[in-house]
């Protein structure tokens, strides 16, 4: 069932409009992953080796632990967490007092400008196994338009904001939710909020970002915990695809109309895939990973006729990123480094990280021939962005024994670093 509850008014709408950024200007890092969301960027002079005390712009505490990434958009940064329950296996203490935030922070100093919360809607997975204790309640990356800023918290609902923390709207998608938790960030297309439903309604829901009522919903589909790509094709347009249940699904995203398929040997798929040139590429699996290819732009099912290569390598959370004709991914478990070749599969380097990094949940970024690989809990691995293994350093903050599971975000020659207790700025204070 979809609820959907408007707080908007004209002059409201009219004022956000007036004041906001327009959508990617100056260097915004706007969704999970970037302005298009496959963790690449053209920035240049990034910062390589950093310390609790060199190369620091800043350090904030937030109110709480999350997994989710920060975004930008001019002069603000916003990122999500939680507070009042998960916050000890041991001792997860009351789901009742489980709330989400907002928070939105000064780009230059990393004051907190303001904070929303959200109450959660009950009962959520509680706080035990070994899944969701790793990433919480918070891990969708918000995104935004330049106008407002959405946020999806799981069957407690979509929730948009205008840039100052004015509620506009919220939405349910489903009342459903999963033992491992919610993870899927909500992407935008035109006038749509688009959010990977799968675990809590059992269906991918376009939202209409001026009121929150449902547009389109996709057919029945669970057990992906990825968030969509809008991939250009040859013939013009965009493709939205997503990786699920043993399949690799694209739809158009205006309509919701499924386009083409194409079998995988997974049963869930939590990566996003990355894509060049109207090729996808998907990299999932639990037991054994596997990476495929698929040229995008087909019609049904496309696993005979557009499945490119398939190769028996690949990770399990993080999500893969293109660089100069090679595909990079970091196994979650093992922490060895792949590289690929992006048109045949063929494996140019299997290399683990050294010292032993233990678990990565961050999908890698590639920036300034530079691959920021970001660990739970061994620091940030910074790889030079070639197809032959060379570690460059491995930098680590000193005192903080928190865990790094968000993916970072970059902007005007600085790092945006996330724990579950602090962001960082690492680079150049900007005066």
């Amino acid at each position: 069932m979809i609820r959907q509850t408007s707080l908007t008014s004209v002059s409201l709408c009219l004022f956000s409009v007036l004041v906001a950024a327009p959508p990617g200007a100056g260097g915004d890092w706007p969704q999970f992953r970037g302005p298009d969301g496959l963790g690449t960027s053209k920035e240049k002079d990034l910062p390589v080796r950093w310390s609790a005390d060199k190369n620091l712009a800043w350090k904030t505490e937030l109110p709480g632990p999350g997994s989710s990434s920060p975004i930008t958009v001019g002069e603000r940064i916003f990122v999500t967490c939680y507070s009042g329950y998960g916050l000890d296996a041991a001792k997860p203490g009351d789901m009742k007092k489980l709330k989400r935030h907002l928070v939105c922070l000064d780009r230059a100093k990393g004051r907190i400008r303001w904070s929303r919360q959200v109450p959660a809607t009950l009962p959520e997975a509680p706080f035990r196994g070994p899944f969701i204790t790793l990433h919480g309640y918070a891990s969708s990356t918000p995104v935004t338009d330049g106008r407002r800023v959405f946020v999806f918290f799981g069957k407690s609902g979509v929730y948009a904001y205008t840039l100052d923390g004015e509620p506009v709207w919220n939405a349910s998608v489903g009342e459903s939710t999963h033992e491992w938790g919610s993870a899927a960030s909500p992407v935008l297309y035109k006038n749509l909020v688009i959010v990977n439903a799968g675990n809590e309604g059992g269906y991918m829901v376009a939202l209409n970002k001026d009121t929150g009522r449902v547009v389109w919903k996709t057919d029945r589909f669970q057990k992906s915990w990825t968030t969509p790509v809008l991939v250009p094709v040859a013939k013009g347009g965009r493709e939205l695809v997503i990786g699920a249940d043993y399949r690799l699904l694209a739809f158009d995203p205006a309509s919701g109309k499924q386009l083409w398929t194409c079998q995988t040997k997974e049963h869930y798929t939590a990566p996003s895939v990355t894509a060049h040139a109207g090729v996808v590429y998907l990299t999932a699996g639990f037991s054994a990973q596997q990476t495929l290819a698929v040229r995008a732009g087909g019609k049904d099912d496309v696993t005979r006729s557009e499945l490119l290569w398939k190769a028996s390598k690949g990770t399990n959370v993080p999500s893969p990123v293109y660089h100069d004709g090679h595909l990079y991914c970091i196994s979650d478990t093992s922490g060895i480094a792949y590289c690929l070749k992006a048109g045949t599969g063929e494996v140019v380097y299997a290399k683990r990280l050294e010292p032993a990094p233990g678990r990565i949940y961050a999908s890698p970024i590639v920036a300034d021939g530079k691959i920021y690989v970001v660990s739970r809990g061994k620091g940030v691995y910074v790889l030079a962005a070639k197809p032959e293994y060379a570690l460059q350093v491995r930098n680590t903050l000193a005192g903080d024994d928190s865990v790094f599971n968000a993916t970072p975000a970059i902007l005007d020659g600085q790092l945006l670093l996330r724990s579950d207790r602090y962001l960082y700025c690492i680079g150049k204070k900007h005066e």
